[in-house]
């Protein structure tokens, strides 16, 4: 865990040297742990770890400075976004999973630190789309951990995944 934050600290600093005109990040996670015991309800709530780890990315994130949030319509991913954003005093904003990085996304967030909190196959898929390639796969379903932080510099792209247990 050590070794990620010195990374994250490093990654933060290193985009602090941009004026921030020129620089977007992107912090995009899958929703905490969903409750599984309902098979037929399409949209669960976040099971009490789930909630645990929703508060934990919030005191992952306590340094920083969001400037938008965003979740899918659901539940666990609403529920998952809920305290970081209200940590910043920021509301959650919804977004098409199916209209990933379109213009009007890609205007709205440009030269901004954007929270992204999705699923198992759009997390990964708007990683690719921002970063115009192929990089990352689907995340297996019972992974809620991955952090991919993406930044924009002058239109050159970085990413880096990390996993926050």
């Amino acid at each position: 865990m050590k070794k990620y934050f010195f990374l994250l600290v490093f990654t933060l600093s290193s985009i602090v040297a941009f004026s921030q005109d020129n620089v977007t990040t992107y912090y995009l996670i899958r929703h905490a742990e969903k409750d599984r015991t309902d098979k037929a309800n399409k949209n669960p709530n976040l099971k009490e770890k789930g909630e645990k780890r929703a508060k934990k990315w919030a005191e992952v994130f306590k340094d920083v400075n969001f400037d938008l949030v965003y979740a899918t319509n659901y539940n666990r991913t609403q529920q998952t976004a809920a305290p970081t954003a209200k940590s910043k005093k920021l509301k959650v904003l919804a977004y098409n999973p199916n209209k990933l990085f379109n213009k009007e996304f890609q205007k709205a967030t440009k030269g901004k630190t954007v929270l992204v909190v999705g699923h198992s196959n759009t997390t990964p898929m708007l990683a690719n789309k921002i970063l115009n390639k192929e990089k990352y796969k689907f995340i297996n379903d019972h992974n809620n951990a991955n952090l991919y932080i993406i930044t924009i510099i002058d239109n050159v792209k970085n990413s880096i995944l990390l996993k926050i247990d």
